[in-house]
């Protein structure tokens, strides 16, 4: 894989995070970047938009009218909202950020091939890419919590859609690159009891030396393989009832404030736990979590049961779908039958948005082919095994109802929903102070 290749994956990786403020130089080093709009004290940079903008066009979304005009509506509707959420007391807790930034992390760390990698190319550590993201990811964090009140009944008929296709003029329809419907059933492999019970051992002797005075912080920051708590001491935070693994929370509920249980296993791995404080049907806990690594005889019998799986798929005994629903270890995938899906839902996706892992794989592939199976590293950076299912291929095409039909349906309630979200800004706008360059006051986003 090119450097090139890989600082695109990278890029795209960080837009979705959400915009990264930036500024241009002329070649005298002069910056260029302004603030294009404030609500309260936030600001929205020019170079969002600029940003926003890009990250448009290389979807090849659907749109209508002034594209860096609503990009900037919405830009300032987001401002709002965290701006509405702390008027409103809707939070965000710390510990939910940095546990969806541990996930975006490993993803294109994984992209890229290492750490040390990441910070050859960009001359940052993994601690600055942390510090400087960790804001953003709380704001998009808030604004996603603000939308999911103020828009989660939107629904929208069949109707509704083919009235919004064919309000598009014809030479603004999208042109769809090549598009394939690629699936994966996905097995963690089982560590075996010897490795188990090994673990286990570990986690009680590491209790006894915390009950023996020793710092559980400490013991955490030095053993724990859950990068998110560890650097905090192993504590999670307050949670509700139903939030973390059913047997993580009868353990720590089971206790004392103070107390530490003996081993328990979760399908993360084995944890040993201290109750830190409860508040009613919240509860705030620490914990030290060991993964038991596989042996190569774990693989190999992974590799084995995957492979019993794709004979019995290739002599048509059972569908593919119906082992990834039952099998797959992939959550992601697997509610859809182990296929792969983009935003709009559709389970046809470009080869643009496959990872570079899939898109070689199928590369070498034909449709209809289920490869055999291999390792791969999962997302989270949990070894796996997998087999690869390429079921179809479409050729680049203009939309259309007919084969886009999941795709116009997620922009048109896309569209839907930025109708109500603009009501919303309407009416809330004037709980909070707002000004708009003078330069975009042709987008009358101020203007009923």
């Amino acid at each position: 894989m090119n450097l090139r290749y890989i600082k695109v994956c990278v890029v795209l990786v960080l837009c979705m995070m959400g915009s990264t403020a930036w500024a241009q130089q002329t070649d005298k080093g002069v910056v260029i970047d302004k603030v294009i709009a404030k609500v309260d004290d936030y600001i929205v940079l020019k170079s969002e938009l600029e940003k926003g903008y890009i990250e448009f066009l290389s979807r090849g979304q659907m749109a209508n009218g002034d594209v860096k005009c609503q990009i900037l509506e919405s830009l300032v509707i987001n401002k709002m909202m965290v701006a509405k959420a702390e008027i409103d007391s809707v939070q965000v807790l710390d510990i939910q950020v940095e546990q969806n930034l541990d996930q975006r992390m490993s993803y294109f760390i994984q992209q890229i091939g290492s750490e040390e990698k990441l910070e050859e190319i960009y001359g940052k550590t993994v601690a600055q890419f942390r510090e400087e993201l960790f804001d953003q990811i709380k704001e998009q964090m808030i604004v996603q919590k603000m939308e999911g009140q103020i828009s989660a009944d939107v629904s929208i008929t069949p109707a509704e859609v083919k009235t919004f296709f064919s309000k598009i003029p014809q030479d603004s329809l999208p042109y769809f690159s090549t598009e394939v419907t690629v699936g994966h059933l996905v097995k963690i492999p089982e560590p075996n009891d010897k490795r188990k019970d090994e673990v286990r051992l570990e986690l009680l002797d590491i209790k006894e030396r915390i009950e023996s005075g020793i710092d559980f912080g400490v013991m955490a920051e030095r053993y724990s393989m859950d990068p998110g708590s560890a650097r905090q001491g192993g504590e999670l935070g307050f949670f509700n009832r139903g939030e973390l693994a059913p047997e993580f929370e009868a353990a720590a509920l089971s206790m004392k404030p103070g107390e530490i249980s003996d081993p328990v296993e979760t399908q993360f791995g084995f944890h040993i736990i201290q109750l830190i404080e409860r508040r009613g049907n919240t509860y705030n806990s620490r914990h030290i979590l060991i993964i038991p690594a596989p042996t190569q005889q774990d693989i190999q019998d992974t590799k084995d049961f995957l492979d019993s799986l794709r004979t019995s798929v290739l002599r048509d005994s059972m569908r593919f779908d119906i082992l990834a629903k039952e099998y797959s270890d992939d959550k992601q995938t697997s509610g859809n039958g182990g296929y792969f899906s983009d935003a709009s839902g559709a389970m046809r996706i470009s080869v643009e948005e496959l990872d570079p892992t899939m898109f070689f794989t199928i590369d070498t592939m034909k449709v209809g082919e289920i490869s055999k199976p291999f390792e791969y590293k999962m997302p989270d950076g949990k070894g796996a095994v997998r087999i690869v299912y390429y079921k179809a291929k479409v050729p680049p095409h203009q939309a259309n109802l007919l084969e886009d039909y999941q795709k116009i349906r997620s922009a048109a309630l896309a569209n839907k929903r930025n109708g109500i979200m603009s009501k919303w800004f309407k009416g809330a706008q004037g709980e909070v102070y707002i000004n708009i360059d003078e330069e975009y006051e042709y987008c009358r986003i101020l203007v009923d």
